[in-house]
């Protein structure tokens, strides 16, 4: 479980996120909703502890990062917004490295990866050089690597963004399957399908502040909107439920 508490940044005279509150818990999937610059990926950076918020708390399973930053660190899996694949390795070879600095032993490592490739569907292409990578395969890769040590709560910064649809839909079944095993899934994104399609409970983000939040059909209901899209632009050009 993920626990925010009234996190807060600021780059100079711009305040991207502005007390922040919200809990992410197990076996759920929690979306991040809102348009670029909204403060997604700046209240995701805090989470996983990238950069440190002005004021506020960030709990992991009850553990906070600032006081114990290495037990944090193990109970998280994180795609950032930046993937970062080491480009002469293989596929193989960046996922095993990943595990090798979680402190894995080697048999540990193979079973994990081979539940991971036979989960992504990566078998095509786990023994090659990642250079060349489509970016769905990128996409595979950096998220089997953020999870090989099979960690409890599990962050994704725009996980579908630039991928096919075939692509899309095996990242959606794998999510859905790690929530199945009692994970906490917290993600951001700016497509209304992605987050429709994958999310139990939804936060509305503008202008750094979480401005709604519930579920599909809650904030449908809250708003009078009979779907998504249009339930957020009357959320976010209104300024309902400011926190």
């Amino acid at each position: 479980m993920i626990e925010v508490k009234a996190i807060s940044k600021s780059f100079g005279d711009v305040q991207a996120v502005k007390e922040v509150t919200f809990t992410a818990p197990n076996n759920q999937v929690t979306a991040l909703l809102g348009a670029n610059g909204a403060g997604k990926t700046t209240s995701l950076r805090m989470i996983y502890s990238l950069i440190s918020p002005d004021s506020g708390q960030v709990l992991i399973d009850g553990i906070d990062p600032k006081k114990q930053p290495e037990e944090a660190r193990k109970l998280l899996g994180v795609l950032p917004d930046t993937r970062g694949l080491y480009l002469r390795l293989t596929a193989r070879e960046n996922i095993t490295y990943f595990g090798e600095l979680h402190g894995m032993n080697e048999a540990d490592i193979k079973t994990r990866t081979d539940s991971l490739v036979k989960d992504l569907r990566m078998e095509d292409f786990i023994d090659r050089k990642t250079e060349g990578f489509s970016q769905g395969q990128r996409v595979k890769v950096a998220i089997a690597r953020a999870l090989i040590h099979d960690p409890k709560n599990i962050i994704l910064d725009e996980p579908t963004n630039g991928l096919d649809v075939m692509s899309t839909r095996g990242v959606r079944k794998f999510l859905n399957k790690e929530k199945e095993r009692g994970k906490c899934i917290l993600f951001s994104s700016h497509v209304m399908q992605e987050v429709s399609a994958v999310s139990d409970e939804i936060l509305v983000v503008h202008d750094g502040i979480v401005c709604a939040s519930g579920s599909e059909a809650e904030l449908q209901q809250q708003s009078g909107q009979s779907n998504l899209e249009d339930a957020f632009v009357h959320i976010v050009t209104n300024g309902e439920g400011h926190e």
